[in-house]
């Protein structure tokens, strides 16, 4: 068996971690206490957002739910670049390694997201990490957000950004 899915999911977390590295390069230390509205994230807790969602994929992989109500979650609490590049690095090592080691029947099995007693999202591994991946590009356009309104340059995405343009 070839795990084409498997292949898949993996290239596309590969490609899109290059661009998520360029963008958590660009915080700025001085900014990680910001936050453009105060129901928003600060810069700190958005950078590391992106930066720990790459775990679910293990977490998706290696047990049959995530139940908000029965988490040990802490957030990391990387305060500079240096350091929440480095828990990138590692979050990005482990859903590399989960996703290398999976298969494509692994990927069918069912999987779901709880809290508050109630099934939120029921659906395969494969698909919740599809929409894993979904959800880190969606925080880190937010993070671009940020950046852009604290006038800090943006790298491309899928091409040159405006700060890139000739």
């Amino acid at each position: 068996m070839e795990n084409l899915l498997t292949k898949t999911l993996l290239r596309e977390l590969l490609s899109e971690s290059r661009t998520t590295k360029k963008i958590l390069s660009q915080v700025p230390d001085n900014k990680y206490s910001w936050q453009p509205h105060e129901k928003s994230m600060t810069v700190q807790r958005l950078a590391n957002h992106v930066a720990e969602l790459h775990t679910w994929v293990t977490t998706i992989l290696t047990t049959d739910e995530l139940n908000f109500d029965t988490m040990d979650y802490k957030p990391n609490g990387a305060s500079n670049s240096r350091e929440t590049l480095a828990f990138f690095e590692s979050c990005l090592e482990s859903a590399r390694d989960s996703l290398e080691k999976a298969t494509d029947e692994k990927l069918q099995e069912p999987w779901q997201i709880l809290a508050g007693g109630k099934v939120y999202i029921k659906s395969t591994r494969g698909d919740m990490i599809s929409n894993t991946l979904n959800h880190i590009v969606h925080h880190r356009a937010q993070l671009g957000v940020y950046l852009r309104l604290l006038d800090v340059p943006l790298p491309g995405s899928y091409g040159p950004s405006a700060d890139e343009a000739p």
